[in-house]
């Protein structure tokens, strides 16, 4: 990021002691952090871990039980259309008309935030041109890839001058070349406007670029800070391996019991440095058909904090639903 001498000190983003519960269950537990203005800062974790209620808290969809959040200092329920007015928002699922073509979906958004027709114009062609839709701008939404109606939706949310940028899992369902791009976009959209991103994830990968990442697990703040602090504050240096026989899996796991991070599948991973790779290889060297040294990443930050993989699932019925706020308060992600 470029450093600039007019920022703000208020930060972008501010939620303080932030708890929500639906019936039994705490979804956010005194949640609190702050997003520095121009910053791109990732939630991460799994689902069930509060992230989407929390996004749906900074957007005025869901007030919380208590604590406080504010967006650009204003706050997310005493004052929540000013705060909704510097937001730009993009839910997990689509939230498009497909019957409208690209240009109209970004003009209706555009009258609803109030943009004066000739600015409206102006900036829908400027996003169309920003995200690469201009020779689409005629075209149904329902023509459109599902890569290509995630760069709509993110220029929908940039139509009305936003300064902060909500992208709630926005490469989720999308394949490995798709998901690239968006994060191309994502990046290119920071740096050109200015804007504070703050995205939620479960793909780890996706935030080794970002500014900060928060670690999210159970309503709870685990860790956040840069990713290279993260690694070397928390990362493990594993040692994956595929023993050859169920024998073998059986006398490795009773052996190194106090080792063992997680198994999938054939696979164990095991809590390592130099000294115990000797100590392996000189025991069960000849019993394992694979052996992979890893070293400290986010992915082993997560596991040593969270003590569990992150894994992917699609969003199930009532998960969907929530995210366009017709039944708020019945879900945890």
């Amino acid at each position: 990021m470029t450093d600039s001498p007019t920022l703000s000190t208020t930060p972008a983003i501010r939620v303080d002691a932030v708890s929500k519960r639906y019936g039994r269950t705490l979804a956010l537990d005194e949640i609190s952090f702050d997003v520095r203005e121009r910053e791109l800062f990732a939630l991460l974790g799994p689902n069930g871990a509060g992230k989407t209620t929390l996004m749906h808290i900074l957007s005025t969809i869901l007030a919380p039980d208590s604590g406080v959040a504010e967006v650009a200092g204003s706050d997310v329920v005493r004052a929540a259309l000013e705060a909704r007015s510097r937001l730009g928002i993009v839910f997990q699922e689509p939230s498009l008309d497909d019957r409208l073509t690209v240009r109209e979906n970004l003009n209706l958004h555009g009258l609803v935030f109030g943009v004066p027709r000739k600015l409206r114009k102006e900036r829908i062609d400027e996003m169309l041109a920003l995200v690469e839709l201009t020779d689409w701008a005629d075209k149904t939404a329902r023509t459109l890839s599902s890569g290509m109606k995630r760069r709509l939706e993110i220029a929908r949310a940039l139509i009305h001058d936003s300064e902060i940028l909500l992208l709630d899992e926005p490469t989720v369902g999308l394949d490995a070349q798709t998901r690239n791009r968006i994060w191309g976009y994502i990046h290119r959209l920071q740096a050109e406007l200015g804007l504070t991103v703050v995205v939620t994830t479960h793909y780890i990968e996706e935030v080794e670029n970002c500014d900060r990442v928060c670690i999210i697990d159970h309503g709870k703040v685990l860790a956040i800070d840069t990713p290279d602090t993260l690694r070397n504050a928390h990362g493990q240096q594993l040692l994956r391996v595929v023993p050859a026989t169920d024998q073998d899996r059986a006398d490795i796991l009773q052996r190194y019991a106090d080792r063992v991070v997680h198994r999938t599948g054939p696979e164990i991973a095991l809590n390592s440095d130099e000294a115990f790779v000797a100590t392996f290889l000189a025991e069960f060297g000849t019993r394992v058909v694979a052996l992979t040294k890893e070293v400290p990443s986010l992915e082993t930050v997560f596991l040593s904090l969270t003590g569990r993989e992150l894994r992917d699932r699609a969003a199930d019925v009532r998960e969907r639903t929530a995210a366009f706020g017709r039944r708020g308060g019945e879900h945890t992600r």
